[in-house]
């Protein structure tokens, strides 16, 4: 059965790396690859109960993302609906390449921290949409949104589902955890950031044609919605922590928050200059394509970790190469192939806290690894696959441009915290 699974695996994720030589849309490629490898593992298993009880299982997670997929997507739509990317594109004046790159970047990296690097990434892909009208640029710019997220999100336990995991978990602590990571997630930007500029030296921004202002929007409006679009995803993981309900519950509430403005903003107006700014009319406008997508993949995933072969693969690294530093990079490799959260969950289940106390080597540089490992490939994390499907960025260009200075920033940012560590302790 597990060589099956395994097989199954290897020929859906080809199939997805390989959607434009073979014709194939990567969610077909997806879908098709999650009923196969869920197929299999319920006939190999036979109790269908467990089976049923596991798939409940996954079904809930991966809803819980995807409806937080929908709700961010969606109120981003809104915001660009209203032009409201405009109070930060009229503030840009530079039209070099090299300068907007560095600005974007350090913008997506603290505001992932903050924010998360999913819905960071929608943001700012979204703003660089308002920015720059060659596709070919605006590529670049999304990888470096990327990594940067990663790197940005991998710092805070907000800032990516796999520190919060850690986090709740008990096996690291807010403060801690940034004081540790920061400098090498740090590193991890820079260097990939540096890379890329030198392919954008001497380039300038071609911004995309302006229609002179939407109909029915005045400045007034386009200013609540953006700070209100904007503010309501900030607010998600105040959410979180003071509730303990999960983030994408506190998108929900958002979304109705934003519906419900939206609604008393335009009441008044003629329905032909209403409908366009309607939520209603931005969830037609969402890229349902990448949410199928994500769905195959997380499902697909999910029957890997219920099958046991990433912890299989957990306990044959341990026994194989036994250094913690060793196996955690790697581990960190394999999350830009495998999401990086069934990693980590298999990771949290072959070490306890008895024996690797909060905030220890192991749990921190977990915490680096998976954050930014995911960067390499752009499946390889969620912020990679939003990016994917919202400037449809092909898997094999952004394999030959992206992932080789985004390896090297991984492995750059994972020196830097073996050595700090070392230098501290």
């Amino acid at each position: 059965m597990l060589i099956a699974i395994a097989a199954i695996f290897v020929l859906a994720y080809a199939a997805i790396a390989l959607e434009h030589p073979i014709g194939v849309n990567k969610s077909a490629s997806a879908l098709l690859g999650a009923g196969l490898l869920w197929t299999v593992y319920a006939i190999a298993t036979g109790d269908h109960t467990i089976v049923g009880r596991q798939l409940d299982e996954s079904v809930a997670s991966t809803a819980q993302i995807v409806f937080f997929l929908i709700g961010a997507m969606t109120i981003v739509e809104v915001i660009d609906a209203h032009d409201g990317f405009e109070v930060i594109t009229s503030r840009i004046s530079t039209t070099s390449q090299v300068r907007m790159i560095w600005l974007i970047g350090f913008v997506t990296f603290f505001l992932s921290a903050i924010l998360d690097n999913l819905t960071t990434t929608i943001v700012m892909v979204s703003l660089i949409q308002r920015l720059i009208a060659r596709r070919d640029d605006r590529l670049l710019f999304a990888s470096l949104i990327v990594i940067a997220a990663n790197a940005g999100g991998a710092w805070t336990v907000i800032g990516d589902v796999t520190t919060t995991m850690l986090w709740i978990g008990g096996q690291i602590s807010p403060l801690k955890i940034m004081a540790a990571t920061f400098l090498p997630s740090l590193v991890n930007l820079l260097i990939p950031l540096a890379f890329i500029s030198l392919a954008l030296r001497g380039r300038t921004i071609a911004a995309p044609s302006k229609d002179g202002g939407l109909q029915g929007v005045d400045p007034f409006e386009r200013n609540v919605m953006f700070y209100l679009g904007l503010g309501v995803l900030i607010a998600v993981p105040a959410f979180k922590t003071l509730t303990h309900l999960p983030p994408f519950m506190g998108v929900l509430l958002g979304l109705g928050i934003v519906w419900l403005v939206g609604e008393i903003v335009h009441r008044n107006k003629d329905e032909h200059v209403r409908q366009p700014l309607t939520l209603a009319h931005a969830l037609t406008r969402i890229d349902m394509g990448s949410i199928v997508f994500f769905v195959g993949i997380l499902l697909a995933v999910a029957c890997l970790e219920h099958a046991g072969l990433l912890s299989m693969l957990a306990k044959w690294l341990d026994a194989t190469f036994g250094r913690q530093d060793v196996i955690v990079v790697i581990l960190g490799l394999l999350s830009a192939v495998i999401d990086n959260v069934p990693l980590v969950a298999a990771t949290m289940g072959m070490y306890d806290l008895a024996h690797y106390p909060t905030d220890s080597f192991l749990w921190e540089f977990i915490a680096y690894c998976a954050g930014t490992g995911g960067s390499i490939l752009i499946i390889g994390s969620a912020a990679g696959v939003a990016a994917m499907g919202l400037e449809r960025i092909e898997f094999l260009w952004y394999a030959r441009r992206i992932a080789g200075p985004a390896l090297a920033g991984y492995l750059a940012g994972a020196v830097v915290y073996i050595a700090q560590h070392a230098w501290l302790h």
